[in-house]
């Protein structure tokens, strides 16, 4: 009985440890993007490779990297494609950090801010 309940701790354990990483195909989300550049230019992203600003890239929270997520500016209809290379946002309420370019792309460098459609892209 105490092995079996040993084990049992264990694997719940385990389970709180697993990756929470969601599917990008079907992902439909609407929420608030801001964005991140100079003062992280050249810093290493979570996937393990250099930030770049003026690449097409994003942080969020639980898609796996590499997804590709078309992000859509709901004040002006612009939109971007975009590769998830990082983890974040780090602040509360937000739901994708997007590059310099990325948000230059849909309007958004002025505000800092901009309420956003992001939907997953199919490889």
């Amino acid at each position: 009985m105490r092995r079996t309940l040993s084990a049992l701790a264990l694997f719940s354990l385990l389970a709180g440890c697993a990756s929470h990483d969601i599917d990008s195909r079907g992902y439909d989300t609407s929420g608030t993007a801001s964005y991140y550049g100079a003062r992280h230019h050249g810093k290493r992203t979570a996937s393990g490779e250099p930030f770049n600003q003026h690449g097409l890239t994003a942080a969020h929270r639980s898609l796996p990297f590499g997804s590709r997520v078309l992000v859509t500016n709901l004040a002006n209809q612009r939109s971007v494609v975009v590769r998830i290379n990082d983890r974040g946002p780090h602040t509360r309420g937000r739901l994708i950090d997007l590059s310099r370019a990325a948000a230059e792309k849909i309007g958004m460098i002025r505000s800092g801010t901009a309420r956003v459609r992001v939907q997953g892209l199919s490889d």
